[in-house]
């Protein structure tokens, strides 16, 4: 959220910048002043927007930050209407701006001395971000995540609550419809994160069935980072068991042709997130080399990836039952046991309500009570937000914030505005586009209107999971959506402080635009 708020003053200083009402106002050395110093700390906020989940002064940091980037906005937006002002008021003298007006002089003073005053506040701002030692490349920060994210072929969850229909649909798909296909088949499992898509895939690459029709089986973790070489030199040694060296691209898939060439094999590719049509055709062309029957099943929370990769249907994971979350959590929280408390179950029971059909979240949560015999500690997870709870790197808040962390700051910041409504609460796209432009979140673009913004940000947001029960209202020409309890959450744990404050401020707003849909 605060990269977002940053960037936002970035693009209006850099738009009066270039229209030279800086130079006009008599404030451009300091607009450029201000415009490094954002760049500095933007440069770091990647890190810090990470790391303040667990480092209270680190997210006490960024509220400052971002207050004080709200106030330069508030200032910058001043400069454009006394500008635009001044060419109403005088349209004889509009061309040149008549630097001798009264009002602009008195005016000229004012905001010289409020830009002052805003850029020595970043100035402190920005030097206090060195002691939380905040590395500056989304690059080093990417890699990071991809190495606790790895994943194997190896089940680390043998209790299978679930899930079994939608197991015997992929092997059936994969030993039945794809072994009568010529052609390379691409089958993609997509769900939210925690929903499970690892666990369900790892069951079906061990599956007998699946075991005995493939000459070959592959499993590569792909995370972020969809290097063509990279994955052709992860697929060498994953099929032949052996380091591969680090040859140039040509020779890679020469060899990588070799390895699979006219083989059934199966390839896994796990957790992706490439929405580039063109580096997924290069890699597939490689890959065209197998028998017939030759597939990959790939799992991604992006519904873009599936229609680009796909050459099937997309198999949708679906929630988890209540009743299965149950079986999850307790497995998880009592463990082997025989005996369990009644007055806990009951407890447990209203808990498991809180994962909303999540796995991982039955998990997080059941593991944090593993060792707790309190009842009173099992009433504080129950009342607690699972946002302020402890959280390990495969538990669920890190699993979903991933998602956030991924989109564009635009993106981001018309995702967490999202909180300001109740949880489940039914969202109109129409209302929700014009509640993003009474914010100033949206922007023209090479003449589109600032409306298709908006329904190119809600389309974004769509395909890539983070909306819900979506139901298309012809009569209304609108699109009806919820999203899932725990992504709510996310958007809360986002605003932060903001949330409330925005519920409030926009409170009027919401119930005209509910009255008058």
């Amino acid at each position: 959220m605060t990269e977002a708020v940053i960037e936002v003053a970035l693009e209006t200083l850099s738009s009066l910048i270039q229209k030279e009402l800086g130079l006009f106002l008599g404030v451009s050395g300091e607009m450029r002043r201000l415009s490094s110093v954002l760049t500095t700390v933007k440069a770091v906020l990647e890190d810090a927007e990470e790391k303040q989940l667990t480092n209270k002064s680190l997210n006490d940091w960024l509220r400052k930050l971002r207050d004080a980037a709200y106030l330069l906005d508030d200032i910058l937006d001043e400069c454009s209407t006394h500008t635009l002002s001044l060419q109403y008021q005088d349209k004889v003298q509009a061309s040149c701006l008549c630097s001798f007006n009264p009002t602009h002089v008195k005016f000229r003073y004012k905001i010289a001395k409020k830009l002052k005053d805003i850029s020595q506040r970043l100035d402190q701002i920005a030097e206090e971000r060195l002691r939380f030692h905040l590395r500056e490349t989304v690059h080093e920060r990417r890699n990071e995540i991809m190495e606790w994210r790895q994943t194997t072929s190896i089940i680390t969850q043998p209790q299978f609550y679930g899930r079994e229909t939608d197991k015997a649909k992929i092997v059936d798909f994969l030993v039945r419809d794809a072994s009568n296909l010529e052609d390379l088949s691409v089958y993609p499992i997509i769900g939210i994160g925690g929903l499970g898509k690892t666990t369900i895939v790892q069951h079906v690459f061990h599956d007998e069935r699946v075991v005995n029709h493939f000459e070959q089986r592959i499993w590569i973790c792909v995370s972020e980072e969809f290097s063509l070489k990279r994955l052709s030199k992860a697929i060498i040694e994953a099929a032949t068991g052996h380091a591969c060296a680090d040859l140039d691209l040509e020779p890679l898939q020469r060899q990588l042709q070799e390895v699979l060439g006219r083989k059934r094999y199966l390839l896994v590719l796990d957790d992706v997130w490439n929405e580039n049509r063109e580096k997924w055709d290069k890699l597939k062309s490689v890959l065209a080399c197998g028998s017939k029957g030759a597939s990959i099943l790939i799992t991604t929370r992006l519904t873009t990836v599936a229609r680009i990769t796909g050459t099937v249907s997309p198999h949708q994971l679906s929630l988890l039952s209540e009743n299965y979350c149950w079986k999850l959590f307790r497995q998880r929280a009592f463990g082997s046991e025989e005996e369990e408390r009644e007055e806990l179950i009951t407890i447990g029971r209203d808990i498991v309500r809180k994962c909303n059909g999540v796995p991982l979240a039955a998990k997080t949560l059941g593991s944090l009570l593993r060792f707790q015999s309190s009842e009173k500690e099992w009433l504080r997870i129950k009342e607690s937000e699972i946002w302020n709870l402890p959280q390990e790197e495969d538990s669920v808040l890190p699993a979903l914030r991933l998602s956030y962390l991924n989109l564009p700051a635009k993106l981001r910041r018309c995702f967490a505005y999202l909180a300001v409504f109740p949880k489940d609460r039914r969202m109109s796209k129409k209302q929700v586009i014009e509640l993003w432009m009474a914010n100033g979140f949206l922007s023209t673009n090479g003449g589109f209107e600032v409306e298709d913004d908006g329904d190119r940000v809600w389309n974004e947001l769509y395909l890539k999971s983070f909306f819900v029960d979506v139901e298309i209202d012809e009569s209304a020409y609108d699109t009806w959506f919820k999203i899932h309890d725990l992504v709510h959450d996310l958007a809360q744990s986002v605003m932060g402080e903001e949330c409330y404050s925005k519920t409030l401020e926009n409170g009027h707003l919401m119930k005209e635009l509910i009255t008058s849909h």
